[in-house]
């Protein structure tokens, strides 16, 4: 796969929710931003700060009420299509009645892939997240650390240009999440994919993106966009580095009055 070529670009955006029956929400206000090619950004901020919203609106779920949202060529500036797009959530969305193998070439063989390519991507996707061995066993045979292998796998096997990553470990126990990280920052650091990771945790922000952008309580709005130098290949290890703890105080110390700010308002969920 060649390197993915189109950067994009959050310009003013907002997002209103405006039910009939209830006072309209303000979920996104005056957000700008830039996602690099190539490169990891995390967006992370208190809950309700609207992570999630702004992830929708770039994958085309939702449609921004103000600002717009732009796909562009860096060498030129130009603008571009949409570049393909996978989506990995916190829920497994797995299909129980589907082997993995199967789960993993689902989106392929809708896309039309013909058998042969189909089971030699899939079964590449499988190696990449360390699940060969597994190929016939039904979602309901997995851990839940190993169900999210197979999202991922899912996601990988389309060969986005993007991948959009919601919480991905969000419902995973602490010690399973570690492991995972260091394994997607593996994934990330070879396979040249734009990626855009929504995430609650300081250190799975530092661990595995290029940049961290820092959102603000709702209305969301970018509080701070912070470029992560710490070297690759990062693991584990990276957390004793200090340069990882100058970044995480810095972080917490923006995320904490932001989170005071959301409790005392009353934050949703992102």
């Amino acid at each position: 796969m060649g390197m993915p070529a189109v950067a994009i670009e959050a310009d003013d955006l907002g997002l209103t929710f405006a039910p009939a029956s209830a006072a309209p929400t303000v979920a996104l206000e005056t957000v700008s931003c830039r996602f690099e090619p190539g490169r990891v950004t995390a967006l992370i901020g208190p809950s309700g700060c609207g992570k999630s919203t702004l992830l929708q609106i770039v994958r085309g779920f939702l449609d921004p009420t103000r600002g717009q949202l732009r796909f562009v060529e860096p060498a030129d500036g130009r603008m571009a299509i949409r570049p393909a797009m996978s989506t990995v959530w916190q829920a497994f969305n797995l299909f129980p009645w589907l082997t993995v193998v199967e789960n993993v070439a689902f989106g392929l063989d809708l896309a039309g892939v013909p058998r042969a390519e189909r089971d030699e991507r899939a079964h590449r996707a499988i190696a990449a997240v360390d699940l060969t061995g597994f190929e016939d066993r039904y979602p309901r045979q997995l851990s839940g650390g190993m169900r999210q292998r197979v999202g991922l796998a899912r996601a990988l096997v389309m060969e986005p240009e993007v991948l959009l990553l919601d919480e991905p470990f969000g419902a995973l126990d602490a010690q399973t999440r570690l492991v995972l990280q260091e394994q997607l920052a593996r994934l990330v650091e070879t396979s040249g994919t734009t990626a855009i990771l929504v995430t609650h945790s300081i250190e799975e922000a530092i661990l595995l993106a290029d940049t961290i952008v820092v959102m603000t309580a709702r209305p969301g709005r970018v509080a701070a966009r912070i470029d992560v130098e710490l070297p690759r290949p990062r693991s584990m290890a990276t957390t004793r580095d200090p340069g990882f703890a100058a970044l995480f105080d810095r972080i917490y110390g923006l995320l904490r009055d932001e989170v005071m700010r959301a409790m005392v308002s009353g934050g949703a969920s992102a």
